[in-house]
């Protein structure tokens, strides 16, 4: 199950990595799946899965990240800058900001970066309230929304953030989420299991 740290910038995370990438797309032009640029945007706190990595450690390194992608933009070039976003504004805005510090630039140096700020702080929760509301408002704008009620075997890549960020989210005991936050996590668990229930059964009906 993820940690209390994880679990409560969940919003965050999705809410900034499909905003950022959205801008970047705009800016060059290109497109990019949206499902995939939300995995990606909380895919760095795998290590909370795994019992020998630390936390905000290795897979938090945006010098990790920037080599990973090396081969990805020489294949495709500007079409790989939104989901590099998705990936590294995690650690670099969303971990960087709140709940605690980051080995940002491993392996280069150890060091931790950040600004210690409570992810339980009412500034947390606003910045947190204030981006899924935002990202939310955008996507109904420009119909991204639609592509949750659409059948996409691609889609189920949200298997990921769904039965590791998401449903764990509600299966703690106690709560491990603010009650004031509670509603933005049912509205991405609602999206996601819709989108994978819609794929499923795409795929079984053949």
């Amino acid at each position: 199950m993820l940690g209390r740290v994880s679990i409560l910038f969940a919003v965050g995370h999705f809410a900034l990595g499909y905003i950022l990438s959205k801008t970047s797309s705009k800016m060059l032009k290109t497109n990019f799946h949206i499902p995939t640029i939300l995995m990606l945007s909380v895919i760095p706190d795998i290590d909370l899965l795994i019992p020998f990595l630390e936390h905000r450690g290795l897979t938090h390194s945006i010098v990790i990240a920037s080599i990973v992608f090396v081969p990805i933009f020489a294949i495709y070039n500007k079409k790989a800058t939104p989901y590099f976003i998705a990936l590294i504004q995690h650690s670099l805005i969303g971990d960087y900001l709140v709940g605690g510090k980051t080995q940002l630039l491993f392996p280069l140096t150890t060091q931790y970066y950040g600004t210690g700020l409570s992810i339980q702080s009412q500034t947390s929760i606003a910045l947190e309230w204030a981006a899924f509301l935002l990202s939310m408002l955008v996507m109904l704008a420009v119909k991204d929304i639609k592509i949750f009620f659409q059948p996409h075997n691609s889609n189920l890549i949200l298997t990921i953030p769904t039965f590791t960020v998401l449903l764990p989210t509600f299966l703690a005991f106690p709560l491990q989420v603010p009650t004031i936050l509670i509603a933005p996590h049912i509205i991405y668990l609602v999206l996601f299991i819709t989108s994978i229930f819609i794929d499923i059964k795409k795929i079984t009906a053949r």
